[in-house]
């Protein structure tokens, strides 16, 4: 159980998939310490402090054309207990950015690694994917394992677990998230969470 509030890091860029970064960031601030679930969660604190990051402060277009303006550069970002880094076309071109690659690899035994969808691919460009387990959208299963030919990709699964956290496409990251919540706070928050955001998980 969480004894003090956790930071939670959430990557964005261009061409970012909405869900992808959105659905991790509902399901960490609805969560709330409390045995039975409630609707009520407004007043009462959220174990999480959940906040966005992206390379340099500006407004980020996502796919879809939604406009937003992260939180914090790669210059100013607090503490992160949790790093998520999400998917979407917008990982491609950064396959090539060494500053990008770098600042996701620097978080390794600093901080919990999670990625949604194509942000796998990211993780295998850093080289955190080596000789471990993980998975990403079907559409890019061929290549991850073409940036990354020793990790062992898992089809048809929602979510891995092998040091870092990979989920499978989009929506999926609302699954890998619930089960990083429970296990920072536990089965009964991860279910109240759950059913608040009403996911069958």
């Amino acid at each position: 159980m969480i004894n003090k509030k956790k930071n939670v890091g959430v990557f964005i860029f261009d061409q970012v998939e909405i869900l992808d970064f959105a659905g991790p960031y509902e399901v960490f601030t609805s969560t709330r310490l409390v045995k039975k679930s409630t609707a009520n969660i407004h007043n009462i604190p959220c174990p999480f402090n959940v906040f966005t990051i992206s390379e340099k402060k500006k407004n980020i277009i996502t796919t879809g054309n939604l406009s937003i303006k992260s939180d914090y550069s790669f210059s100013n970002f607090p503490y992160v207990d949790i790093l998520i880094i999400p998917g979407g076309i917008g990982t491609r071109s950064l396959l090539k950015n060494r500053k990008v690659l770098k600042w996701i690899k620097n978080f390794d035994e600093k901080s919990t690694i999670a990625s949604v969808c194509t942000g796998a691919l990211l993780l295998a460009k850093a080289g955190l994917l080596l000789n471990r387990k993980a998975t990403t959208h079907w559409g890019a299963l061929n290549l991850l394992k073409n940036i990354s030919p020793t990790t062992t990709i898992i089809e048809n699964k929602k979510f891995v677990f092998d040091k870092y956290y990979s989920s499978s496409g989009v929506s999926a990251g609302i699954n890998m998230t619930l089960h990083i919540i429970q296990k920072f706070c536990g089965k009964i928050i991860a279910k109240n969470t759950s059913k608040y955001i009403e996911f069958d998980n």
